[in-house]
C-alpha cells in the first residue's frame, strides 16, 4: 500500500497514503492500546459542532468585509472555497461518514484533544479530496489551522457531548413512556386479580397483581418526570469558550453567535453559559444527570426481580407467567430461563458501575479542566444506551407477554394465612391467629378453617373475602356490621 509522511513537533510518522486520519489520531492509537470503540454517536455530534463553528465562521467573515472591506481586513479570512468543502466534510462526519478512519479508542488520555484531532483530520483530508488533492497536503488545508478555526478540545468535545446525551435523553424518555404504558395496560387488566403481598420474602397480606403493576408504572412516571428535567442541566454548553473558558485569542463574535448556529442546526434549546469558565472546568452536570439515570436503573432492576421471583420455580408456577423466548439450555430440554430479567439487571449494574467512574472522574477535575472527559463521556453514553435497550427489550419482549392466571392466583390467597389478616377488625389478632395457625396445621383454605372455628356465618366470610373487600383502602367502622 503507497503511504505518506506527515511531521508534527515531536517527529514524522508514516500512513497510508488514502487515511482520512493523520499523524495525531496515529499518535493516540499507539498511545492508548484500547480496543474499546468510541461511540459513533459522539462523533456524530463533533461533526455537528465542527459544522456550526464553520458556519458561524462564514457569518464573521461576511461581517469582517462589511466593516472593514477586503483590501482592509486586519486578519487573512480563510477562502470561500475552502470553507465550502470544510462544511461540505464536517457534514458528512455528522452523518456518521468516514467513521472508520476515526481511530482513537474510547479509553485515552489528553482532554478529548485526540478526539478533537481525529476528527480535524478526517474533516481536512476529506476536504482535500472534494478539491482534487490528495490527503496529507495541509498547506491548502490545515487539520489544526483550518478544521479547528477558533475551535478548542475543551469546549468542542464536551459541547457535542452534551448534544449526544440530549439525543439519546430522548430516545430514552420515549423509551420509558412506552414501557410505562405496557405497564399500566397489565394494571387495568388485572386491576382486581388478587395475589399474596410479601414483606421480607415472607407472605404479609391480601394484594392484587393491579396494586403490584401500579407500583412499576408510578415508579417509571417518576423515571420520566426525571429524565425530562434532565435536559435543563445539560442544554448549557460552554462553545466559543476556548481552552479554559476565557475565549483567549476568539473573536468576541464567534463566542457569541457559535451557539445561536448549533441552535439551528441541531434543534435543541442549547444555552450558551453565563460562565463559561465554570463550564469548562466543571462537569457536576453530568454526575447529575447519570444519578438519574442511576435511579431510573434502580427501577428497572426491582420491576425485573420481582417478575423473575413471581415466574420461578421457587414461587410456584402457575401463577405469573413470562414468555418462553429463547431455549434455556444446551443439555436440559424444554427449559426457559428469564433472560430478559437478567439482561436488564446486567445493564443496570453497567449503569451503578459508570455512576461510580463518573462521580469519581469528575471529582478527579483540576483547576481550569476536567481531563477525564473522554471516559466520563464514554460512560454516561453507556448508561444511556444500555437503558434504552432495557426499557425497549423489556417492553417488547416481557411485559407485553406477562400473563396472570387469576384463578391460580385466588387461590393461593385463600389457601395462604396471609389472608387471616382481613379478619383482625372482626375478631381482633388473637382471634385471627386461630385461623392462621389452622390453616397451617391443615393446609386448608379460609373457608376450610371457618367451618372448624366457625367464627362467622359462611355469607358473612365470603362477603369478607370479597377482591373488592380485600382491596379495599382501609375500612369504615359501617362496613364491620353488614
Amino acid at each position: 500500500m503507497a503511504t505518506r509522511i506527515e511531521k508534527d513537533f515531536i517527529g514524522e510518522m508514516e500512513l497510508p497514503a488514502p487515511a482520512l486520519y493523520g499523524i495525531h489520531s496515529l499518535r493516540a492509537r499507539e498511545n492508548f492500546p484500547d480496543n474499546t470503540p468510541f461511540h459513533e454517536a459522539w462523533y456524530r455530534e463533533v461533526g455537528t459542532v465542527k459544522l456550526a463553528c464553520y458556519r458561524t465562521y462564514c457569518s464573521f467573515k461576511k461581517a469582517l468585509l462589511e466593516s472593514y472591506g477586503e483590501q482592509e481586513i486586519p486578519i487573512k479570512p480563510i477562502d470561500d472555497q475552502i470553507l465550502e468543502v470544510l462544511i461540505a466534510a464536517a457534514t458528512e462526519v455528522s452523518k456518521g461518514q468516514h467513521f472508520s478512519d476515526f481511530i482513537v479508542p474510547a479509553v485515552q488520555g489528553g482532554a478529548g484533544t485526540s478526539i478533537n484531532m481525529n476528527v480535524n483530520e478526517i474533516i481536512a483530508n476529506a476536504a482535500l479530496i472534494k478539491l482534487g488533492k490528495n490527503p496529507g497536503n495541509y498547506s491548502l488545508i490545515d487539520p489544526v489551522e483550518d478544521a479547528n478555526v477558533y475551535q478548542s478540545t475543551n469546549d468542542v468535545i464536551p459541547t457535542a457531548l452534551k448534544i449526544t446525551v440530549m439525543r439519546l435523553l430522548e430516545v430514552l424518555e420515549k423509551s420509558v413512556n412506552e414501557l410505562r404504558s405496557g405497564v399500566e395496560n397489565l394494571e387495568g387488566k388485572y386491576r382486581n386479580v388478587l395475589r399474596i403481598g410479601y414483606t421480607q420474602m415472607q407472605q404479609a397480606v391480601p394484594s392484587s397483581y393491579g396494586k403490584l403493576f401500579s407500583a412499576w408504572a408510578d415508579a417509571l412516571s417518576r423515571d420520566w418526570w426525571r429524565i425530562s428535567k434532565c435536559f435543563e442541566r445539560i442544554k448549557v454548553v460552554n462553545l466559543g469558550g476556548g481552552a479554559a473558558g476565557t475565549g483567549l485569542s476568539i473573536p468576541r463574535f464567534f463566542i457569541m453567535e457559535s451557539v445561536r448556529e448549533l441552535q439551528k442546526i441541531t434543534g435543541l434549546p442549547l444555552t450558551h453559559s453565563e460562565n463559561l469558565t465554570d463550564t469548562t472546568s466543571n462537569q457536576d452536570v453530568f454526575v447529575e444527570v447519570h444519578a438519574i439515570l442511576k435511579s431510573q436503573a434502580v427501577n428497572l432492576e426491582k420491576i425485573v426481580g420481582d417478575i423473575r421471583m413471581l415466574a420461578s420455580d421457587l414461587y410456584g408456577k402457575g401463577e405469573l407467567t413470562i414468555p418462553a423466548r429463547q431455549a434455556g439450555s444446551s443439555i436440559m430440554p424444554g427449559k426457559v430461563n428469564p433472560v430478559i430479567p437478567e439482561f436488564v439487571i446486567c445493564a443496570a449494574h453497567r449503569v451503578y458501575a459508570n455512576d461510580q467512574l463518573i462521580s469519581s472522574l469528575a471529582g478527579q477535575g483540576m483547576l481550569d479542566l476536567n481531563p477525564y472527559i473522554p471516559q466520563i463521556g464514554h460512560a454516561i453514553v453507556e448508561s444511556l444506551n444500555v437503558l434504552i435497550a432495557a426499557c425497549k427489550t423489556l417492553n417488547t419482549n416481557l411485559i407485553s407477554g406477562l400473563h396472570v392466571t387469576a384463578e391460580n392466583a385466588a387461590s393461593k390467597v385463600y389457601r395462604s394465612p396471609a389472608v387471616c389478616t382481613a379478619l383482625n377488625p372482626y375478631i381482633g389478632y388473637h382471634g385471627s391467629a386461630k385461623y392462621a395457625n389452622w390453616m397451617k396445621e391443615n393446609g386448608g383454605d379460609i373457608f376450610q378453617a371457618n367451618l372448624a372455628l366457625k367464627s362467622f356465618p359462611e355469607e358473612k366470610l365470603i362477603q369478607i373475602m370479597q377482591p373488592g373487600e380485600l382491596l379495599r383502602l382501609g375500612f369504615s367502622v359501617k362496613n364491620l356490621g353488614k
